[in-house]
């Protein structure tokens, strides 16, 4: 019976640390896209924290430990391992792009990759998800 209850945790922990992942690669591509456009139509926002590059690095703070768990847990029960490769993917090119990519791509190019490493985050997450939730059904328990 405990086991039954720390399976139903452990679903419910890993379909909740994917939906939060998503929302912060979400998050992270908004602030990449929209941040340029609002800076160019109201100059007050550059005085603001979310043009800093410090922002970035604070996301990363949270969507590492938060994604790295999330994939885990749910790796460890649909045993389909090439999730966690693209999400690891992703998130090293989010890690090169917030600490490297200005210097040695400029700004244009660093939120290339930054999208794209989000992209690859908030993919593996959706698909993790997914996979978890298919595994869910495939147990012996009914799935309603």
């Amino acid at each position: 019976m405990s086991s039954q209850s720390e399976e139903a945790k452990l679903e419910k922990n890993t379909g909740f640390l994917d939906s939060a992942a998503i929302g912060l690669s979400a998050l992270c591509a908004i602030h990449c896209l929209a941040l340029p456009i609002a800076l160019t139509m109201l100059p007050v926002i550059a005085t603001m924290p979310l043009g800093d590059e410090s922002f970035h690095k604070a996301l990363l703070f949270l969507v590492i430990p938060l994604s790295s768990v999330g994939l885990t847990l749910g790796c460890r029960r649909h045993r389909q391992w090439l999730v966690m490769f693209w999400g690891v993917s992703g998130l090293l090119v989010m890690t090169f792009a917030a600490l490297f990519g200005h210097d040695l791509f400029g700004e244009a190019l660093e939120k290339v990759a930054t999208l794209f490493g989000a992209c690859l985050v908030a993919g593996s997450h959706t698909v993790n998800f997914k996979r978890c939730r298919i595994s869910e059904c495939e147990q012996p328990r009914d799935c309603g």
